[in-house]
């Protein structure tokens, strides 16, 4: 949609302003927040690079909202947000063409990492004292990868690191009791349950489609 430059201006700045929450939020460790704020950011990406495109002459290589979304999501397990930006690149062709990166195989390399963070949360669930420099053995994959994710998880206070025989053991520090909510992802009904109930696909009361749950943030609408 074409806008005037005050309009342009307007989003550019609210942009740079949402941007700027997250990268604090990510710095300080608080990664649901930063993805947040990079959330809204989204909402003025449009005018952003309309503005940067005709005046600044930019060329973008990719989008920094969009980039720190596809850091974290996967270690946040958040498949629903991932779903946001495939719709959003639908709606909004011109962040596609105008950027040099291919964010359409970005976005599905990140699906694939959620799938692998499932497989290692759920490793960590059945052996509480799991080693880390056993993950590959395990689980297959990059070791290097597996890693980067326990260590991640350690920042966000998922999982304890405990150093042992120069490597170290695993454990999740979450409360898998707690009861949360969680929506189906084909019908999008949301339930309550424990939150170890959602963390491997099941079947939808409602609708009876078998899926990975999404869990909802507290407070957060159905």
């Amino acid at each position: 949609m074409a806008m005037k430059k005050a309009e342009m201006e307007e989003h550019r700045a609210s942009y740079d302003c949402l941007m700027a929450e997250a990268r604090l939020a990510e710095r300080q460790g608080l990664y649901r927040k930063a993805v947040q704020s990079a959330l809204e950011a989204w909402n003025h990406i449009d005018g952003m690079m309309q503005f940067e495109k005709r005046y600044g002459e930019t060329q973008f290589e990719s989008i920094p909202a969009i980039d720190l979304v596809l850091k974290y999501a996967p270690l946040l397990l958040d498949f629903e947000t991932l779903d946001t930006l495939e719709e959003l690149l639908k709606g909004y062709r011109r962040i596609e063409r105008d950027t040099s990166d291919s964010l359409a195989e970005r976005l599905q390399a990140a699906r694939e990492r959620i799938w692998d963070n499932h497989r290692l949360w759920d490793h960590l669930e059945q052996d509480p004292h799991a080693r880390q420099d056993q993950l590959r053995a395990c689980l297959g994959g990059d070791q290097d990868q597996w890693r980067a994710v326990a260590e991640a998880w350690e920042k966000m206070g998922l999982v304890a690191r405990t150093p042992e025989g120069g490597s170290y053991r695993l454990a999740l520090c979450t409360r898998l009791g707690e009861v949360v909510r969680a929506k189906c992802p084909s019908c999008g009904s949301a339930f309550e349950g424990s939150k170890a109930l959602f963390l491997e696909p099941m079947g939808c009361p409602r609708c009876q489609a078998t899926g990975l749950f999404v869990l909802l943030a507290a407070g957060a609408a159905p």
